[in-house]
């Protein structure tokens, strides 16, 4: 756990949140304290929650007690939306001051699709995979830029989210398999490398479009700089997918970041 030094400046509640993310989801954690002081009271919680609802339907076996689970946290932001007074929860007070309705609109999209993890039926097609991840990272990645800028663009930033999904999701094959779900609409490894591919050329999008990014959203997207590497190692190897073998080398991504984090470059 990083030393008490490292969350001094922040609320109490807020500190917890860092706390959930560093456990859960260090590379965020890094991403986030490489941000801004200002910026880190804001990404902390909306990065919690993400945790919190993302951990909702593998906390039991039963789908109606996930379903009521993940409901919770809808009603809490239709709350949030609606102005009304924070609930008494770790994550959802300081959610509550972080986030305006434009930002629970979008996490409470997040949190529908999030419904296909307590299921087992496979993705329709490639168009629902693809929604799945544009409604789960790109949604989570504009509501992070908005609370730093309301007004930050759309068009790159959903291009940035779908490369950090999809990097994500590669990453995340072995286990959702060995949870018993189907995770690819095509496993062959001509399907991945198209993938990957996919994901490349929304990251270039993205980047070729950082002008548009206003310098008070960028912190949100220091959280991208894992899914270049990630999706050029499953380009060249898509075996590797399902080897769980795409992990970025620690030493040099902290020195990636860092150097993203300097420059504002994501």
């Amino acid at each position: 756990m990083p030393s008490t030094g490292s969350f001094c400046a922040m609320a109490d509640d807020v500190a917890a949140c860092a706390g959930i993310v560093f456990r859960a989801d260090p590379e965020r954690f890094r991403a986030v304290m490489a941000a801004p002081v200002a910026a880190r009271e804001k990404l902390f919680p909306i990065y919690a929650f993400n945790i919190e609802v993302a951990r909702a339907p593998w906390v039991t076996a039963e789908p109606l007690i996930a379903e009521m689970r993940l409901q919770w946290w809808r009603d809490t932001l239709a709350a949030i939306g609606a102005g009304e007074a924070a609930r008494h929860h770790e994550v959802a007070a300081p959610l509550a001051r972080a986030i305006g309705p434009q930002e629970a609109a979008l996490l409470d999209a997040l949190i529908e699709a999030r419904r296909w993890d307590i299921h087992r039926e496979p993705f329709a097609d490639l168009d629902a995979f693809r929604a799945h991840i544009d409604a789960t990272s790109g949604n989570l990645l504009l509501a992070a830029a908005r609370v730093l800028d309301p007004a930050a663009p759309e068009g790159p930033l959903r291009a940035a989210g779908l490369a950090l999904g999809l990097a994500n999701w590669l990453r995340a094959v072995p286990a959702l398999e060995a949870a018993g779900r189907v995770p690819l609409v095509d496993g062959r490894p001509e399907a991945v490398r198209a993938l990957a591919a996919e994901g490349l050329d929304a990251l270039a999008r993205a980047r070729a479009a950082r002008r548009q990014v206003s310098r008070m959203a960028r912190p949100a997207l220091l959280a991208v700089w894992p899914a270049g590497p990630v999706l050029a190692a499953a380009r060249a190897a898509p075996g590797r997918v399902a080897r769980g073998r795409l992990e970025p080398a620690p030493a040099i991504s902290r020195l990636r970041l860092i150097a993203r984090a300097a420059t504002g470059r994501w």
